[in-house]
């Protein structure tokens, strides 16, 4: 009676499915922990704002004694301090388009996202030559119309002079959050990140650099985005310009 019991045990065996177990699900994302900006800097009072428009009109005087003149690209303690220092971050898949997320500390959700019209890569390649300005340029519109500047949904972008294409302002994605939230740690720098190896491929990275930019509101119709380098670092100098014409 054992022996027939061993042999219909042999034969379950034979039955177990032989194809290699499914692979494992992708790791989730994380969970976004950025809070919201704060709101302190939109409660200024109107005598405040009178006396910087008043200041702003005045001209400049030269003094006697005259300083030498510092080069492009000063580094960050010696650039004199006119805006609000925020962080700025350009990321992007090698063959994509790059995008800036602007966010009031690496810490914060971002207050702009703005999709460029340029590869990340072409991005490199122009900040290895030293000097990049972009500007994104839009109409203007009616005096009645409150709407700010960025807050404009679409932009014609030129890098170093040349038209290439359009900015477009976007709500931050579910992969743009991630990508805030994985930096959360970093106030400067330039790296790669893995990428969603379902929209690139299992190869595919983010490379990403991330730096202080002083925001200067030169009118309502107009602010730029000056790159701050650290201390004693020559590297590359990013300007962005948002106007109204």
């Amino acid at each position: 009676m054992g022996e027939p019991r061993f042999a219909g045990a042999a034969s379950s065996d034979d039955r177990l499915p032989t194809t290699a177990p499914p692979s494992p699900p992708p790791p989730p994302r994380q969970l976004v922990s950025l809070v919201q900006p704060s709101q302190k800097k939109k409660h200024k009072t109107k005598v405040f704002r009178v006396f910087r428009s008043v200041f702003r009109s005045l001209p400049i005087i030269t003094p006697v004694c005259k300083f030498p003149t510092l080069p492009m690209g000063i580094p960050d303690s010696h650039r004199t301090v006119s805006g609000a220092r925020v962080t700025g971050t350009l990321f992007g898949y090698r063959k994509g388009r790059v995008s800036l997320s602007m966010q009031e500390t690496p810490k914060c959700l971002p207050t702009l996202v703005v999709e460029l019209a340029m590869q990340t890569n072409v991005l490199q390649k122009e900040l290895s030559s030293g000097m990049v300005r972009i500007a994104l340029e839009c109409e203007k519109r009616p005096d009645k119309d409150k709407t700010k500047i960025l807050d404009e949904p679409l932009w014609t972008m030129y890098c170093n002079g040349k038209k290439s294409g359009y900015g477009v302002k976007r709500e931050a994605s579910a992969e743009d959050l991630n990508v805030m939230e994985l930096l959360k740690a970093v106030s400067m720098g330039a790296g790669v990140l893995p990428g969603n190896s379902d929209t690139e491929g299992p190869d595919g990275e983010l490379a990403y650099m991330r730096a202080h930019f002083e925001r200067v509101v030169g009118s309502k119709d107009s602010e730029t985005l000056y790159m701050l380098s650290p201390e004693g670092n020559n590297g590359p100098e990013l300007s962005i310009f948002f106007v109204r014409i």
